[in-house]
């Protein structure tokens, strides 16, 4: 009589399960974080970088994202399971166990902090905060209403730090940037809270789109309205040329088009409208990087 074995997944399966454990699949995130990001390290050099930090920020972009998917699917691994979008989970279907995503974030996290030892001490003093915010955030869900506003402020803390990395101080007008950034994220992120809103109120979960309810659009408007001011406040304070106010005019555009997408508050139609903002963060760079290169 054979000995029973255990159904141990294959070699390759199980690189699959930790590559969708990081949403290698889904570079949105990537890109959600990487513009503000870029946006930063150019405004901050006055123009293209150094190879070196943009080396090191472009990297440190995709280990941390990966890592906080990795920290929110751990979290969430009461809620994933009632959702229909993210029920099929690697954590959520036990394809990976807890205990390995805990390995595969502090992996993620050590790589990404040893990038940031290349830097400067101030910038490597607010790469701790970013490591309390990335693991953080996944559990304000179950506590408050605004994991939103949260998101903003962990996926707009490398703006400091990139600030911190180029010139070694964090002026204001960097703050102003994050403000900006918070207030875009906030408005994106809500699309995608949308999405799940109807699973998230029977599971108990919170999130500013429940928070909104049924004013939801309209306080969608005064999110992404203060980020496009906040950003025109940016461009004459730094004294921006016209192909950045016209980049803002570009994004102005393509946001009012994720609400005509969204006016009816379907599933889809609010994914998609989510997903249009790689388009108005990468618009947004574009616009900074030919302004600080033509004048």
């Amino acid at each position: 009589m054979k000995p029973h074995l255990p159904n141990l997944p294959l070699p390759g399966q199980r690189i699959r399960n930790y590559w969708l454990l990081l949403r290698g699949d889904r570079p949105i995130g990537v890109l959600l974080l990487l513009w503000p990001t870029w946006w930063a390290l150019w405004l901050a050099a006055d123009g293209t970088p150094p190879w070196r930090l943009l080396a090191i920020f472009t990297a440190g972009v995709w280990l941390t994202r990966s890592a906080g998917c990795v920290i929110n699917d751990y979290a969430d691994r009461w809620l994933d399971g009632q959702v229909k979008r993210t029920r099929n989970r690697p954590l959520a279907t036990g394809a990976v166990s807890g205990r390995e995503a805990l390995i595969v974030f502090a992996a993620l996290m050590t790589v990404a902090f040893a990038l940031v030892l290349l830097t400067n001490r101030l910038t490597v003093l607010l790469s701790v905060v970013g490591v309390f915010l990335a693991a953080s955030y996944p559990y304000l869900k179950r506590h408050t209403y605004l994991p939103q506003v949260y998101l903003g402020v962990a996926f707009g803390w490398s703006i400091p730090m990139a600030y911190a990395a180029v010139i070694g101080s964090v002026p204001a007008i960097a703050w102003l940037l994050f403000l900006a950034n918070i207030l875009w994220a906030t408005g994106y992120d809500t699309w995608y809270a949308m999405v799940d809103r109807d699973d998230d109120l029977r599971a108990g979960a919170k999130s500013t789109a429940i928070l909104f309810g049924s004013a939801d659009l309209l306080a969608q408007a005064v999110l992404f309205s203060g980020f496009l001011l906040s950003m025109v406040l940016l461009g004459q304070r730094l004294e921006l040329g016209a192909a950045y106010f016209a980049s803002l005019a570009v994004a102005g555009v393509l946001i009012g088009w994720q609400f005509w997408i969204a006016r009816r508050r379907q599933r889809d139609a609010c994914f998609r409208a989510f997903l249009h903002n790689a388009g108005v963060g990468l618009v947004v760079f574009a616009g900074i990087a030919l302004s600080l290169a033509i004048r």
